[in-house]
């Protein structure tokens, strides 16, 4: 394949790093992380991508998985240079313009799609980015729920956004994006399975759930590739998923042992943000007068921490 020779045309810094901006250390390390994190979430989304899904033919031999740099900077209609240097994480601008061609090139999901913009400090402004991303006022409710627990999540199971309170209950500030995943964390985490009493039983409905959703996805690469992550990772989703097992979501009541708090015992309910997404916020209350009292105890104990 001849490498696209063209620069993307997004103005007169899109080709060259851009000179360092004057302003605090801690502002130039919080952007070189996120550069580098960017680079990161790339490199990902093109490996897990056969040619033949991109609509190229298919190359029996390949030293990496997935597509080369030059064939996503082609599908994109960017200069294979210059999306060479977004991989490695230079001082570069993209445009929005541009990361749309790139998301389309890497078939990057919404939720994918939104954070790649995220990642990039630029905002999306195609009406379907619109329709798909969560509103603003997400982020505000699921505050105000404090201290219970609340998130909101895809019928992927990645979770799009959460309070203070569920991430400090399942440490997901810690993790990186791409495991933030409810389904990947429970087959693939000792310390998230450890605190789940009811393992087995969460894990059969969550495999249905999935597998049910799943029939509107079957040819989305996210979907597919979250399935084979897990296959590899975990012979117990391998096994419940050979079960052909479907299931809808239903309100119901989750057993929790937290390592400071002890048992919680929580009844949690789904509220559809999008039906035809399969976006629900997930809020959790507690089941019983210790749990309530044992959530707030948390609170109290995070606020004397900072």
């Amino acid at each position: 394949m001849t490498p696209t020779a063209a620069l993307p045309d997004v103005g007169t810094d899109a080709g060259q790093p851009r000179a360092q901006a004057n302003g605090h250390a801690a502002d130039g390390r919080e952007a070189e992380v996120r550069r580098h994190e960017l680079a990161a979430f790339l490199r990902s989304r093109r490996e897990r991508i056969a040619p033949e899904q991109a609509g190229l033919p298919p190359v029996s031999r390949r030293r990496t998985p997935g597509l080369r740099r030059e064939e996503v900077a082609t599908l994109a209609g960017v200069g294979v240079t210059w999306y060479t240097w977004l991989e490695q994480g230079r001082d570069i601008h993209a445009s929005p313009q541009v990361l749309d061609a790139i998301a389309r090139a890497l078939l990057l999901d919404p939720h994918e799609r939104a954070h790649l913009f995220t990642l990039a400090e630029a905002q999306d402004g195609s009406p379907a980015s619109e329709c798909q991303s969560l509103p603003p006022t997400i982020q505000p409710l699921l505050d105000h729920l404090e201290p219970y627990p609340a998130c909101v999540r895809n019928a992927r199971y990645d979770l799009l956004a959460y309070n203070a309170t569920f991430g400090h209950l399942f440490d997901l500030d810690e993790l990186p994006f791409g495991d933030r995943n409810s389904l990947w964390l429970c087959f693939t985490s000792p310390a998230w399975r450890a605190s789940m009493i009811d393992w087995d039983d969460a894990t059969r409905r969550m495999v249905a759930e999935f597998r049910a959703a799943m029939a509107e996805h079957v040819a989305e690469p996210a979907w597919k590739c979250l399935v084979s992550r897990l296959t590899k990772a975990s012979p117990e989703f391998a096994q419940l998923w050979e079960r052909h097992d479907v299931a809808a979501p239903e309100n119901r009541t989750k057993r929790f042992l937290h390592a400071e708090a002890g048992l919680l015992r929580l009844d949690y309910t789904n509220l559809w943000l999008g039906q035809r997404l399969g976006t629900r916020m997930v809020a959790y209350v507690p089941a019983d007068k210790e749990t309530e009292a044992r959530l707030y105890q948390l609170q109290r104990l995070r606020a004397s921490r900072r």
